[in-house]
């Protein structure tokens, strides 16, 4: 069964409990701030065993002191779903682990 498009209150919704992320376009996102770039990286390889967990995965962007993600359901014709939400939580939940804000 395909993934299902959230409605502009859904997503509304559910931002409210994923502070600093936001949705850009069509894309949910959010930018972390880290230490330095050993740290940034360690994040990223993170969030990369969460995206093989889920099978679904974001684009993500390292910076020296900065990890950016940006993410929507390609099977959903390039919407918001309830899969970029559950990655965005999965993310949310240990970035501060790496020293993210």
């Amino acid at each position: 069964m395909p993934t299902q498009p959230l409605s502009q209150k859904e997503i509304e919704d559910r931002l409210r409990e994923l502070p600093g992320w936001s949705v850009e376009g069509d894309r949910l996102s959010r930018t972390y701030r880290l230490g330095d770039h050993f740290a940034a990286t360690a994040l990223v390889v993170h969030v990369a065993q969460i995206q093989q967990e889920l099978d679904h995965h974001s684009d993500l962007t390292l910076g020296y002191n900065t990890v950016a993600l940006s993410v929507n359901t390609h099977s959903a014709g390039g919407a918001v779903t309830e899969k970029d939400f559950e990655l965005a939580e999965r993310v949310a939940a240990i970035a501060p682990g790496h020293g993210a804000n």
